[in-house]
């Protein structure tokens, strides 16, 4: 068999088929870390659609249940960094409600078997707390592989 017959079976090998990977674009403003990391995750911004970067950056003075304002400049910064590098697969840009990533349809499948129990524990705390299970998480690393859940 001449090699050239296994290249797009190879190539397909290459595409990356899930969220496992959400690698965090490298032109990050150091804005969106010091001032969205400084209470939680800088979340990649593939995870979510452009219409709810929109709403979240547009309500920062009730950012669930924190005035998280900004200044002006560096809040159209930020929403501009958002909404460039956003989800374009269907499946993270539908649009998530409550702008939350935890009640995205893709967020709950894959979760689907954690339960109730651990998202209350010490260490987890809330499904939103990425970095409890998924140590390299701000990375945008979330293969599943390495998870690890932290103990009661």
């Amino acid at each position: 068999m001449k090699m050239y017959f296994l290249m797009p079976f190879l190539t397909l090998l290459a595409i990356p088929v899930s969220a496992a990977k959400m690698t965090m674009p490298s032109d990050a403003p150091k804005s969106y870390e010091t001032e969205c990391a400084s209470c939680h995750m800088a979340y990649p911004p593939g995870l979510l659609g452009q219409k709810n970067w929109q709403n979240i950056m547009s309500g920062l003075n009730k950012h669930f249940g924190t005035d998280a304002s900004l200044d002006a400049k560096t809040q159209a910064e930020i929403t501009q960094w958002l909404i460039k590098n956003a989800a374009t697969r269907e499946k993270y840009a539908a649009f998530a409600p409550e702008n939350r990533i935890t009640k995205t349809a893709w967020f709950i499948r894959k979760h689907d078997e954690v339960g109730a129990d651990v998202w209350k524990r010490a260490g987890v705390k809330s499904p939103a707390n990425c970095s409890a299970c998924h140590a390299d998480a701000a990375k945008g690393d979330f293969e599943e592989d390495r998870v690890r859940i932290p103990a009661k």
